[in-house]
């Protein structure tokens, strides 16, 4: 069995998933954001400063999050899907308030009955590389 990568109807789906999900995130529509993550406890995410098993672990984090700074820019945005229901989103983005800092994330996105959801999700900030 092969897997197609990269069928373009799913790879423009997740990308509309994906900037839903980063207008959520600097605009701290809270609703939105936990509506984008699959409600599971087996759902993950790994932040700067935490590591979030399941759903309920992840609203509340969010609920409790404190809205300054939201803001950020985006480069480096690679979306790879692996056949119709699977996709990775990685980004690189950079905050104002943390110069010299570079940040990561990346997302397991999957296709549920009732849309695309991120099943696992890694955050950390680092130095900017030396080239």
């Amino acid at each position: 069995m092969s897997v197609e990568v990269d069928l373009p109807d799913v790879v423009a789906e997740v990308s509309a998933a994906f900037a839903a999900y980063e207008k959520a995130l600097t605009s701290n529509d809270v609703e939105t954001l936990d509506s984008l993550f699959q409600k599971d406890v087996r759902t993950l995410r790994y932040g700067i400063g935490e590591n979030l098993y399941g759903y309920d672990s992840i609203a509340a984090f969010r609920a409790a999050r404190n809205p300054a700074g939201l803001m950020r820019d985006l480069s480096g945005t690679v979306i790879t899907a692996y056949g119709r229901d699977t996709a990775v989103a990685s980004t690189l983005f950079h905050r104002s308030s943390a110069p010299g800092k570079v940040g990561r994330q990346m997302q397991t996105w999957v296709r549920f009955p009732e849309g695309w959801r991120i099943v696992a999700a890694h955050v950390s900030l680092i130095d900017v590389p030396k080239e």
